[in-house]
């Protein structure tokens, strides 16, 4: 597990399979900002109003030069039959199922005891540096606002909150 992650800080990179079992390879996504908005499960109350607002944010994301996926330790199975149940027809659900964990580990986001990332967001910009880092509270919807405010200023330092 690395150090929590901070402004500034080249990403790690990842491969990670999304609910249709496409490979995301984090260091292919040149030209583009990356918003990474981890989710402790699928079928839960929070997280589907997290990706819900991640897919109804989409233009904006296309917009403003920004692919955003949704991650968390689910199986694939069950990514994609929660991208259905939601409607999601946009945004990547990526599962970080096996080995268990590994790229919230790597960022210092898993929760041992429970088995799931932390709620959080990491923004990285088109060199892979990581502009934006926040931690949710379990039950803390994150707010789109500040993520758009973000991306939108991206060409300035940000701060780790």
């Amino acid at each position: 597990m690395m150090n929590e992650i901070k402004i500034g800080d080249k990403i790690q990179d990842f491969r990670l399979r999304d609910h249709k079992e496409k490979e995301v390879h984090l260091y292919e996504l040149k030209d583009r900002k990356v918003l990474l908005s981890f989710h402790p499960l699928a079928w839960t109350n929070v997280c589907a109003e997290q990706i819900r607002s991640l897919e109804n944010n989409q233009e904006l994301f296309t917009r403003l030069n920004t692919v955003a996926f949704g991650i968390s330790v689910d199986p694939i199975p069950s990514k994609r039959a929660w991208a259905m149940e939601l409607g999601i027809k946009h945004i990547r659900l990526l599962s970080d199922f096996w080995p268990h964990g590994k790229v919230a580990k790597k960022y210092g986001i898993f929760r041992e005891k429970e088995g799931v990332s932390d709620r959080a967001n990491i923004i990285i910009d088109e060199e892979h540096r990581v502009i934006f880092f926040k931690r949710y509270l379990v039950h803390e919807l994150p707010d789109m606002d500040e993520i758009a405010k973000v991306l939108e200023r991206s060409d300035l330092p940000q701060m780790s909150l």
